[in-house]
């Protein structure tokens, strides 16, 4: 019988051809190991906050420095691709190098980085180091879900789950209204890089003062698999530049994007073939054949790709429809991202009690998004923010129940040598949905876009009003406008349906009970 009891995970994990070294012994949670967890925490919003407020402040940014859209895209493709390419690696480091040293150097990495930045007027240095900075932060995420399935207590652990899950529900959401204060509150564009200073510097300090010292295991070096190593850096990254510049290139118009989907895919198809089968992988693959891990995990991506659409979208549309600012698109990540800080641990303690199925609890989160995407199906070019706030509401509610929900699922069948995998697993399929829903929203827009335009056109030239038309730039501007208002509708309806379809395959997974919680000093 399964129990869901979540494992501690150790700092060390044995080749998969060998017999597995017992567990280290339990650390003491202790109030100085909370203020760690707290840095480890902070590490990871700030990582989540660097990506998406530098790429909703793209335009102001490359007007500041002269820049134009062509050249300044490759600043978020560079940072998308840094950041996948660290997440299957992260927690491989952070075990060999020690947990608590290798945090430090990440964030002191990442904040250095930011300082710099803006005193950056050369475009390919500036590409350089917005790739690294994304490798710096991207491996920050996964080692606060290691260090929760380290750290934590059983009757803490779910609450561990949902501050993690606030990296998926709260930083990017956030990052609209944060973003806005920057630019047009402050109004000082290098603080869209700034702005992470003093909250890495104050993560790192808890860190540094709150994390046990733990060893190193430099003699994994010898035993690790890079190969593997390379293949993944440099398949992940081809395919997020496929995909990140698809829509700019025109996609398989483009020799470059189809070079970089063809062999991107190839070769990062031999990086999981060599993880597969080497003793010593960095991410453990044969996990997924468990049901609650292969199929939990793909839902997940898809949940993901959904997630991508619930601020985004509506934050697009609206600056495309009513020329909207951030500040004036903010509100729509407020509604959504804020609640999350009382849902998240509102979520976990109903894991908790032993007559609720987290199954259930995935597919009502995932009932409530799919209304939500329905209802902001109605919208039209005289939408504002008031008519979005239902729905935003319902992706409020919806969003923590399904992540967390689905953590639980999938965390709750491993073994505690297995930690580690599952962290890098999950975040790459988190890294890896938000750069494909992206791609995804924008290849729909523009495909269900031409596709309305040439259907507006058609009545248009069928109609007996085209011959009292005087002005056909206005008629040209507002058919335009009215295919992007369907295009949008279009979508909506699409994540409606993909949230549908993934509650029956929800609750096919495996159940397991709430977890049993016991005294920290009862015998074990």
């Amino acid at each position: 019988m399964n129990t869901a009891v979540i494992h501690s995970v150790p700092q060390g994990a044995a080749p998969a051809d060998k017999k597995p070294a017992a567990p280290p012994a339990p650390i003491p949670f202790t109030g100085r190991l909370a203020v760690g967890m707290l840095g480890v925490l902070l590490a990871a919003m700030m990582s989540g906050l660097n990506n998406r407020v530098a790429g909703l402040s793209l335009v102001d940014i490359r007007g500041h420095l002269g820049w134009g859209l062509d050249d300044a895209s490759w600043l978020s493709t560079a940072y998308s691709a840094g950041e996948l390419v660290a997440m299957p690696f992260s927690t491989w480091f952070a075990i060999t190098f020690s947990l608590r040293r290798f945090l430090i150097a990440m964030i002191a990495a990442v904040i250095s980085i930011a300082t710099i930045l803006p005193w950056v007027h050369n475009l390919d240095l500036l590409i350089t180091l917005r790739a690294v900075h994304g490798l710096c932060s991207g491996a920050l995420i996964p080692l606060l879900m290691m260090s929760a399935l380290r750290f934590l207590p059983p009757p803490i652990r779910l609450h561990g789950l949902a501050l993690y899950a606030l990296t998926a529900t709260f930083a990017p959401n956030v990052a609209l209204w944060l973003g806005a204060k920057w630019l047009d509150h402050f109004e000082d564009w290098r603080w869209v890089y700034w702005h992470t200073v003093p909250l890495g510097a104050v993560a790192a300090g808890l860190v540094a003062w709150g994390i046990p010292k733990m060893p190193t295991a430099f003699p994994r070096f010898r035993q690790a698999n890079w190969l593997g190593c390379a293949l993944g850096a440099v398949g992940l990254s081809l395919v997020v530049v496929g995909l990140d510049q698809g829509t700019r290139l025109d996609w398989f118009n483009s020799p470059l994007i189809v070079k970089c989907l063809g062999y991107g895919t190839l070769i990062t198809a031999l990086f999981l073939l060599s993880e597969w089968f080497h003793p010593a992988p960095f991410i453990r693959l044969q996990l997924l054949e468990r049901r609650n891990l292969g199929v939990n995990f793909s839902v997940f991506f898809v949940l993901l790709v959904a997630m991508t659409g619930a601020v985004g979208l509506p934050a697009t549309a609206l600056a495309q429809l009513q020329e909207f600012r951030l500040a004036q698109t903010a509100p729509i990540g407020l509604i959504v991202g804020l609640p999350q800080l009382i849902l998240g641990p509102m979520v976990a303690l109903l894991l908790y009690q032993k007559w609720v199925d987290a199954r259930y609890v995935f597919a009502t989160g995932l009932l409530c998004m799919a209304i939500a995407c329905w209802i902001s199906s109605g919208i039209t070019d005289e939408w504002m923010v008031s008519q979005l706030i239902g729905a935003e509401v319902l992706q409020a509610l919806g969003q923590p129940m399904a992540v967390i929900s689905a953590l639980f699922l999938g965390t709750s069948v491993v073994q505690p040598m297995e930690g580690p995998f599952v962290a890098g697993i999950i975040n790459t399929i988190r890294a890896f949905g938000t750069v494909f829903g992206g791609a995804l929203i924008s290849r729909l827009m523009t495909v269900r876009g031409d596709f309305h335009k040439e259907m507006l056109l058609d009545q248009v030239a069928r109609s007996p009003v085209l011959h009292s038309v005087h002005d056909f730039s206005q008629l040209g501007t507002t058919i335009v406008e009215q295919a992007e208002v369907l295009a949008t509708a279009d979508i909506y309806r699409i994540f409606a349906v993909l949230c549908l379809v993934l509650i029956p395959v929800t609750l096919c997974l495996q159940h397991i009970p709430a977890p049993k919680i016991t005294s920290p000093s009862a015998p074990k």
